[in-house]
């Protein structure tokens, strides 16, 4: 069997040995003798996958004790609404922070629940930077301050944590949650689909502050309230088993390579291989400036448009997949999460200059 580098979005790559206990564990988990897709979420087997993840996330990400986790469905999209139906907590806006296409997305969703004040914006620039915090326009009375902290579009991500006062600081994490150590406690909520460094579609990750629970919406669904989550202990009703029981498994690799500060190194190094050759040639270019390149989603164009399906073509061919870039924005995407080992980077990079060598 040959395994391809996948540089995929989302879903991503997962980390090999954990596809590999999966399989193992696939018809028996720990001589239950079913698979965890078969076990009821209120079985004492599934309890203890469970209360495993949620463990280890909170040891991994040092996730306070006033701090609620919860695993939910609908991925970013429906924390879109889920977050106002929530935060709101009575006040009639909110602060949102533009910086790309899943910004726009997060703005466009909550304006149907209240009045969205753009504090702070990037589409002067096109989207490649992260607005300086010396120019949000800030509304002291806002219910909470949105940003998105990786674009997973644009290649943007914010490298420091914006300090909004004393209004709750809400983070779209989905593309970089758990690729470095974060402080928790600078943030009233975090969320993040999983299926870019956690696991596979389905879960939800949310990371709450307990004052900020029990202030829902009375047009809230029940599912989606996060003190009805937090209450049934993320089981109101049935949770996304199987995608929790392999985010455990994410979560105990993660552990086993040295925790967060060996992921960002790990990502660190790896980024640097490619935005080296990058900066190094002038076939390839990325608008994105220096000190808000992401480094999750690499984002680069070719010198012609029409050269992308034949760079594609030769990827393909060399077992580098998915460096298509989004719909929206064309170019190219090497979406190098927790998971791509660096060897991908460096074979991607050796086919760039091969390549470069014969349309150059």
């Amino acid at each position: 069997m040959t395994r391809v580098f996948n540089f995929s979005p989302g879903p991503a790559a997962l980390p090999e040995p954990v596809l590999r206990q999966a399989a193992d564990e696939m018809l028996d988990w720990h001589g239950s003798g079913m698979s965890v897709m078969e076990m009821s979420h209120r079985g004492k087997e599934f309890i203890a996958i469970h209360a495993e993840a949620e463990a280890l996330l909170r040891k991994l990400l040092a996730v306070p004790a006033h701090y609620k986790v919860l695993f939910m469905q609908g991925g970013a999209i429906g924390e879109n609404a889920i977050v106002p139906l929530n935060m709101l907590r009575g006040k009639p806006s909110a602060d949102y922070v533009d910086t790309g296409e899943w910004s726009k997305k997060s703005i466009k969703e909550a304006q149907k629940y209240c009045a969205v004040n753009v504090a702070g914006s990037s589409k002067d620039s096109g989207y490649t930077r992260v607005p300086p915090r010396a120019g949000w326009q800030l509304d002291p009375q806002a219910a909470y301050v949105h940003i998105c902290s990786n674009e997973t579009i644009g290649g943007v991500q914010y490298h420091w944590t914006p300090d909004v006062g004393g209004v709750p600081l809400v983070a779209d994490m989905s593309s970089d949650i758990l690729s470095r150590p974060i402080d928790v406690s600078k943030y009233g909520l975090i969320y993040a689909g999983a299926q870019k460094n956690i696991g596979p579609s389905g879960v939800t990750i949310v990371i709450v502050r307990d004052d900020l629970i029990g202030h829902a919406s009375p047009h809230c669904p029940s599912a989606f309230d996060y003190k009805m989550v937090a209450d049934n202990d993320s089981m109101y009703n049935t949770p996304p088993t199987y995608a929790i029981y392999i985010a455990g498994l994410v979560l105990k690799w993660i552990e086993s390579q040295g925790g967060l500060p060996a992921m960002e190194a790990h990502n660190r190094k790896k980024a640097a291989v490619l935005y080296d050759h990058l900066d190094g040639t002038r076939f390839y270019s990325s608008a994105v400036a220096r000190e808000d390149r992401s480094l999750m989603n690499v984002v680069f164009r070719l010198p012609d448009d029409k050269l992308d399906e034949p760079f594609l073509k030769g990827a393909q061919e060399r077992g580098l997949v998915q460096l298509k870039g989004h719909r929206s924005v064309g170019g190219m995407r090497a979406s190098i999460y927790n998971a791509m080992p660096i060897e991908g980077v460096r074979a991607l990079v050796a086919y760039m200059k091969e390549f470069e060598g014969q349309h150059g």
